[in-house]
């Protein structure tokens, strides 16, 4: 249980760390003109942590408690080391969720493989909470990325999205695709809020990237299980694709989404030709290491 002066204390060191830090630093852009005190703004650090000021303010003043997905934002936002983050939670009271080794990693369904390794021209891929990439086929590998040369804790849909040049450049209307998975992220975190790979990916995105930290704030939600997809492939050129999602009925929040066209349409013609190109290529639709 968190004390009035424990709740005063982590005020005070919130204010204190934010006022050793500079923007530019954190990603943000430098001041037009001095700054009346030093560090960071409260406005600025919610901002990062993608948080509402007044909640910031609140959690400053004492007057109200983090949870641990919260802290978990705080502290990548605030640039906290290992001790200082052990006296964050300290003081507010919570378990550090911070794994200490690594977690078990999500299984496929082999039903879900099955469907996977059926679909050979048809680009693939299984998600699994969070939006982790935990499978996918050489149809998949050939429009977005080399899936299996990015590290098991990084591959992930959404951080993909926002991080990788290549996949985010591919897509003709990011905003639009990006906002709309970040509101499916939103969904993801009302099953499991207090999950530390969660917040560790949304504070590493907020940190990196401000169109993150914004839509994250804005909370918007997005259950969505189909749309369509404007790419542009560095070897076809322009596709327009239907994306569905199925969800696995067994509770594991395993989807998998499937990226197709319209008989004889150019898209149609131009994954056929890109199918081609690839067919030699290894399928790579397990994972070998797991996703945490």
């Amino acid at each position: 249980m968190t004390s009035v002066s424990d709740s005063r204390e982590l005020g005070a060191f919130l204010k204190a760390r934010r006022a050793q830090l500079v923007p530019r630093e954190c990603g943000l852009p430098a001041a037009d003109g001095p700054r009346k005190v030093p560090g960071l703004r409260r406005e600025e650090v919610a901002q990062l942590a993608a948080i509402s000021v007044d909640y910031y303010t609140r959690l400053e003043q004492g007057r109200v408690r983090a949870s641990a997905s919260v802290l978990a934002t705080l502290a990548r936002a605030l640039r906290l080391d290992d001790d200082q983050q052990r006296y964050l939670y300290e003081l507010a009271g919570k378990a550090d969720v911070r794994p200490r080794r690594r977690r078990p990693a999500q299984r496929m369904r082999p039903a879900m493989q099955r469907l996977l390794d059926q679909l050979t021209e048809t680009p693939a891929v299984v998600l699994g909470k969070r939006l982790d990439i935990l499978a996918w086929n050489p149809a998949a590998a050939a429009l977005y990325t080399n899936f299996a040369s990015i590290p098991s804790d990084r591959r992930n849909y959404l951080r993909l999205l926002f991080t990788d040049p290549l996949v985010r450049g591919m897509h003709r209307e990011w905003g639009h695709d990006a906002r709309d998975a970040v509101a499916a992220l939103r969904m993801e975190a009302a099953a499991e809020p207090d999950d530390p790979e969660l917040a560790r990916l949304v504070g590493d995105l907020s940190v990196q990237d401000p169109d993150f930290r914004t839509w994250w704030a804005e909370h918007h939600v997005n259950n969505s299980s189909y749309g369509t997809k404007h790419y542009r492939h560095r070897l076809v050129g322009d596709l327009t694709l239907d994306c569905d999602t199925w969800s696995s009925p067994d509770g594991s929040r395993q989807r998998l989404m499937v990226l197709t066209a319209e008989a004889g349409s150019p898209s149609h013609d131009a994954l056929r030709i890109l199918n081609s190109w690839t067919a030699e290529a290894p399928s790579g639709s397990k994972v070998e290491d797991g996703t945490p």
